[in-house]
């Protein structure tokens, strides 16, 4: 029998080797172009969107009367979000209302008794001056009486009544003296205990106002416009100062953390135009420029850094943080979510 061999077919052999040859030529047009862009280009897609986010912290104890908000709202500056249970701390600003009242009707007491007993201490040395004069009086006369005696002029009983008037007349004086200082000192008391009544009631005052400000913060306010987080907190529930009821996100800034290895930075200056795809939305690119570079490597800003005197060394590649500023993020604010991955490429300048 036979056997025919066959013919290639010169057509179909020509196709194969067009095929191989613009295969070929594509495999090296995409090597040059990646190669090409590699080398102006330093890419990672270590990087995150970053916005600022601020946690909203109660500064009061207490129930929660009231939740004004639902998960991932959004809210504007200064925006009712919670209020507390103020009932409690109403009652203590009420009790402290009526002992300022009390302390200030003690105040005006003590002001009329230190008028009265300056009055008094008036008085007192009227009447001293007074007896003052006749004691004086009576001396001239016991002086002259006792010459008029020691002459034989007057009787007995008559010198006798004008040293008895004298004396009479001697401890009445001092007995005023005695009323005047008890007065002057009764006055100097008195100031002493107004003054103190006047400092207890300026603490009285501070304290109120304290109270007041203290309930002004059963209202809890957003510190800033955004989208609130999850909440953390319903009705009902005893809530400390400082416990996180939940985060606001910021609705107005967004930026880019990317994190570039060691080996790439010293191409990377501020300035430098960045390009952009974020994997959520890999059709939408963007444009950035490179803000700021961190003066630390990543790993010196964990809650423990690698300590490598410890002689067991195994060198890691470090990745530093750069902040990548978003051109026109106002047009792609309906994609931008703080946390989501990104792809990046900083062209450089050699």
């Amino acid at each position: 029998m036979e056997t025919q061999t066959k013919t290639p077919n010169p057509a179909k052999k020509l196709i194969i080797r067009a095929v191989l040859i613009t295969a070929a030529g594509i495999g090296i047009w995409y090597g040059i172009s990646s190669f090409n862009y590699a080398r102006h280009h330093e890419s990672t897609d270590n990087a995150q969107i970053e916005t600022n986010m601020v946690s909203v912290l109660p500064r009061l104890a207490g129930y929660v009367k009231s939740v004004a908000v639902k998960d991932y709202d959004l809210v504007k500056k200064g925006q009712l979000l919670v209020e507390i249970d103020e009932a409690e701390y109403q009652l203590a600003l009420d009790e402290m209302q009526a002992i300022y009242v009390q302390a200030e009707a003690d105040i005006a007491n003590a002001k009329a008794n230190v008028v009265n007993a300056q009055l008094s201490l008036k008085s007192a040395v009227t009447n001293g001056e007074l007896v003052k004069i006749k004691r004086d009086k009576a001396k001239q006369d016991l002086d002259r009486d006792t010459r008029l005696y020691n002459d034989k002029a007057i009787t007995q009983k008559q010198y006798d009544d004008t040293r008895t008037n004298y004396a009479t007349l001697e401890t009445q004086y001092v007995a005023a003296l005695n009323e005047v200082a008890v007065a002057k000192s009764r006055i100097d008391i008195l100031k002493s205990t107004l003054q103190k009544a006047d400092a207890q009631l300026n603490v009285q005052k501070s304290r109120i106002e304290q109270q007041k400000l203290k309930l002004s913060y059963a209202k809890v306010y957003a510190p800033e416009t955004g989208r609130i987080g999850k909440k953390n907190i319903q009705s009902g529930q005893f809530i400390q100062p400082g416990q996180p009821l939940f985060t606001i996100v910021s609705d107005s800034t967004f930026w880019i953390v990317a994190n570039f290895k060691e080996s790439q930075i010293e191409n990377i200056k501020e300035g430098d135009d960045v390009e952009i795809v974020l994997d959520g939305y890999p059709n939408t690119p963007m444009k950035g420029k490179i803000a700021s570079l961190s003066e630390a490597t990543g790993a010196k800003f964990s809650l423990l850094p690698p300590d490598n005197a410890s002689g067991n060394f195994v060198k890691v590649t470090q990745r530093v943080p750069v902040k990548i500023e978003i051109l026109d993020a106002a047009k792609y604010r309906s994609i931008l979510k703080a946390g989501l991955s990104a792809d990046v490429a900083v062209t450089i300048k050699k």
